[in-house]
């Protein structure tokens, strides 16, 4: 198969494109990142991708007359790169249908709760969580969709939420989850052991 070509899209930190570099530079993962892709000028996660000499792309949405206009290009830069596979990692925008219909469950995004308990947004989320009194939390994995948060779910981990919790505690927490999450997702896919049927995904052993 050769090595699975990764596109990356941040909006943020990138705390979870850090696990993803580190197994691929321990030789652990069959895969490469083809660059980094942000809409944020001062995304950390792009300071990352320079310093693991990994191509950072800064696109300012506003030189961009719409949204769609905005996907379109960067949809054609991940395909210039023939990447294969694109992960949403921290992104803080809704993808339009020009990328939708070029990545069509090929762009994955990371969501920390079980889905499709919880959407939102990062810290929101695990304070709702709190907020419930739940029990247990976690991460889910899914392909992206048109509708937020509510594509099919490729890989979920569920993780105890201990007495006296905080926000940061879970959020560190279900980072450490997410990051495997990923990893284990990518390389599955790279195996062509990931099969989307309708809603549900099939995760061939």
């Amino acid at each position: 198969m050769g090595k699975l070509v990764l596109g990356v899209l941040a909006s943020t930190r990138g705390t979870d494109l850090q696990a993803v570099i580190d197994v691929i530079e321990a030789g652990q993962l069959e895969a490469e990142i083809a660059c980094v892709i942000s809409n944020k000028e001062d995304a950390f996660a792009l300071e990352r991708a320079k310093k693991h000499g990994i191509e950072a792309i800064f696109l300012n949405p506003k030189d961009f007359d719409s949204k769609e206009a905005f996907d379109e290009k960067m949809a054609g830069i991940l395909s210039e790169r023939k990447v294969q596979l694109v992960l949403l990692i921290g992104y803080n925008k809704f993808l339009t249908e020009p990328f939708l219909k070029a990545f069509k469950n090929r762009a994955v995004n990371i969501h920390p709760s079980l889905l499709p308990a919880f959407k939102g947004w990062d810290e929101n989320v695990h304070q709702a969580v709190l907020d419930e009194g739940c029990k247990v939390s976690g991460c889910s994995l899914f392909f992206v969709t048109s509708e937020p948060d509510a594509g099919p779910i490729v890989a979920q981990k569920a993780l105890s939420v201990a007495n006296g919790e905080t926000v940061d505690s879970l959020k560190e927490k279900v980072q450490r989850a997410e990051g495997k999450v990923i990893v284990e997702a990518v390389r599955k896919f790279g195996q062509g052991k990931i099969k989307v049927e309708g809603k549900k995904v099939r995760v061939l052993e």
